[in-house]
């Protein structure tokens, strides 16, 4: 247990800050039903690094990190102004798209690097355990600014994602919120990815959220039990990784999928097990 505390406190806090703010915005996707969002954000943020690779910068430098973020800038804004009141082409739709047109021009771009194979890996699953302190303390100090203007905010931000019709019936400037929403989300994806991976960073969002989702129909209790959920899976999955000596951000991802799988049948076998 020593030597697993000493080797692998690094990614565990790291794993355990992108839950805290990955939940919380789960839980807004879900309600606005837009469930690839976040993989679509993401996998821009992996297309502007490999431009910035291209362009000849460091492919984990500083410089690809500000590609990726003004990528996921644009795909934010895009995403914004896609939404309307009454939409023909599902906002989903369009979100499918940019995420797979994203993807096979990262893809298409690495082919022509020697090592792009192993760049592609890395831009699925990351790998977080090689986080260092700097990267979590920049983590932590920046997740903690978006939670707070998030939660300055949280009425507009809820109405949002819980009422939209409610918020154009109250003359809110929808598109702008949207607009906030959508760029504080690309900020925290971008710096996600670089660590995390697209892979990763998809399921920290979106399964934490689910598994909540199963037992409550509450926002803010869905928010907590997302925060469980995640710090119990993330704490196993890297105690697995660390024991078997596996690729820690694929056992995570496995991991977070298998207590989603165990938490269903507890949800289905509960209400027959009453009765008897």
């Amino acid at each position: 247990m020593d030597n697993f505390l000493l080797l692998m406190w690094k990614p565990l806090l790291a794993c355990l800050i992108l839950t805290g703010i990955h939940t919380y915005l789960g839980v807004h996707v879900i309600e606005r039903k837009v469930i690839f969002v976040d993989l679509a954000l993401a996998q821009i943020a992996a297309l502007g690094a490999v431009i910035a690779f291209l362009s000849g910068f460091d492919l984990h430098g500083r410089a690809t990190y500000w590609f990726s973020l003004t990528a996921t800038f644009i795909g934010a804004i895009i995403f914004s102004v896609t939404r309307t009141r009454r939409e023909k082409i599902p906002q989903e739709a369009i979100i499918g798209i940019t995420y797979a047109v994203a993807a096979a021009a990262a893809v298409l771009i690495l082919s022509r690097a020697a090592e792009g194979d192993e760049e592609i890996r890395h831009m699925l699953v990351g790998n977080v355990l090689l986080v260092d302190l700097p990267e979590i303390l920049y983590m932590g100090v920046l997740y903690g600014l978006v939670g707070l203007f998030h939660w300055f905010f949280r009425k507009k931000f809820i109405l949002l994602s819980t009422n939209p019709e409610e918020a154009y019936q109250k003359k809110i400037s929808v598109k702008w919120w949207d607009m906030l929403f959508y760029l504080t989300f690309g900020l925290v994806v971008t710096s996600s990815v670089h660590i995390a991976g697209v892979l990763l960073v998809f399921t920290f969002l979106i399964v934490p959220a689910v598994g909540a989702i199963l037992f409550s129909e509450k926002l803010s209790h869905r928010l907590w039990l997302g925060w469980i959920y995640g710090f119990i899976a993330s704490c196993a999955g890297i105690g697995l990784s660390y024991y078997f000596d596996l690729p820690t951000g694929a056992t995570v991802v496995c991991v977070f999928g298998g207590f989603l799988i165990l938490l269903a049948l507890i949800k289905t076998l509960l209400p027959k097990l009453s009765k008897q």
